[in-house]
């Protein structure tokens, strides 16, 4: 199926980012759209402060380079690419992008025994799903991972029938991963941030129960029937059956959320990537067979999850004033509970001891 994509305005240049943020690296991040990969020609991302060059062969396969040439450190990106080879532009060696393999040194003379294809520049593993390119970014001194390397899943959004819409939303905020992610998982703001009509008002605050149990490197806000406060929400009340949603969370930077209603289902999946330390990226890709027939309903559902994205967009830029002063902070429970698990979470992936902070299911109560 076809994605729409829309992309809210990117963060002004004048906005100070706040303090860094640890990275997780040895997981796949989204690097860009592949809508934006076109025949012959090298896009550009950043990725965990890394540069990238990317594109994708005459073969249909997307590739992600660093984006240096490892003669004389030149980007890559202001280089030739013709379809089956990136050729740098300051002497002109050419390089296999998937492998980063070296195919060709022009300097070269028949007096030289250099084997010009035991050189390589920085690959890394890359693959399309839905309409991501998503590129697997190791630790430091890991070593090179080639085409056969034992790798995590790459993410997905789960689907759950051969006929559906899909649309994709983005924005740029001025805030480290940590920042973007317990802003994605915090219940508390909807009233506030995001008061609407079509969505929820300060006079639609009750109190709320949810369960949550945990799951490998993560934790599910287990099924529940969603906020009866939310206008989206009730709409699918004309089908007449029960509505049931689960959402998911799992490091890196993953949320999932699978809404059912008898055979009709909405499934979005939200990741937060670090482009730099103190920058990230939300991206937002969903899939529904709900009001499958109804003219109009992905443009209406685009202009709205756009304006709703852009609320959290803004909220993230006034933030960020406060944010690079590097104040104190504190998360409170129940409605922190997610967040201090998220940081708990993190920090057992990256000293390595793989405890999970929830014992067992926990039922959890705030007010929103």
């Amino acid at each position: 199926m076809p994605v729409a994509s829309i992309s809210p305005a990117s963060v002004p240049a004048a906005v100070n980012q706040g303090p860094a943020a640890t990275l997780i690296y040895d997981d796949w991040y989204p690097a860009l759209r592949t809508e934006k990969l076109h025949a012959g020609k090298l896009a550009k991302a950043m990725l965990l402060d890394t540069p990238l060059v990317l594109g994708r062969r005459n073969d249909g396969r997307v590739f992600a380079m660093r984006d240096s040439c490892p003669h004389r450190g030149i980007p890559l990106s202001v280089g030739w690419f013709d379809g089956e080879h990136v050729t740098c532009r300051y002497h002109g060696w050419e390089f296999e992008p998937c492998s980063g393999q070296c195919q060709l040194i022009p300097s070269l003379t028949a007096q030289d025994r250099l084997d010009a294809t035991r050189i390589y520049a920085t690959a890394f593993p890359c693959e399309e799903r839905d309409g991501h390119a998503w590129v697997f970014i190791p630790s430091a001194g890991s070593g090179r991972k080639g085409e056969n390397a034992e790798l995590q899943q790459v993410p997905e959004l789960l689907k759950f029938g051969p006929r559906y819409r899909t649309a994709h939303l983005m924005a740029d905020l001025p805030c480290n991963v940590d920042h973007g992610i317990i802003g994605l998982m915090d219940p508390a703001h909807g009233p506030f941030v995001h008061q609407a009509w079509w969505w929820r008002s300060r006079a639609s605050i009750r109190e709320k129960i949810k369960k949550f149990e945990p799951i490998l490197e993560g934790f599910r806000m287990s099924a529940h029937a969603p906020s009866g406060n939310s206008a989206p929400y009730r709409l699918l009340g004309v089908y007449g059956q029960p509505v049931e949603t689960t959402i998911d969370f799992v490091l890196p930077n993953r949320r999932t959320e699978i809404i059912r209603c008898g055979d009709k289902w909405f499934s979005s999946l939200t990741t937060v990537t670090p482009v730099t330390s103190s920058s990230c990226r939300i991206d937002v890709i969903a899939a529904w067979n709900v009001f499958y027939r109804v003219p109009l309903v992905t443009p209406i559902a685009k202009f709205f999850g756009a304006k709703f994205v852009r609320q959290d967009q803004e909220t993230m830029i006034q933030q960020a004033e406060g944010l690079r002063h590097n104040p104190s902070l504190m998360l409170i429970d129940d409605a922190d509970k997610p967040a201090k698990w998220y940081f708990a979470l993190k920090q057992a992936r990256l000293d390595g001891t793989g405890k999970h902070p929830m014992a067992g299911p926990v039922e959890l109560h705030w007010r929103s």
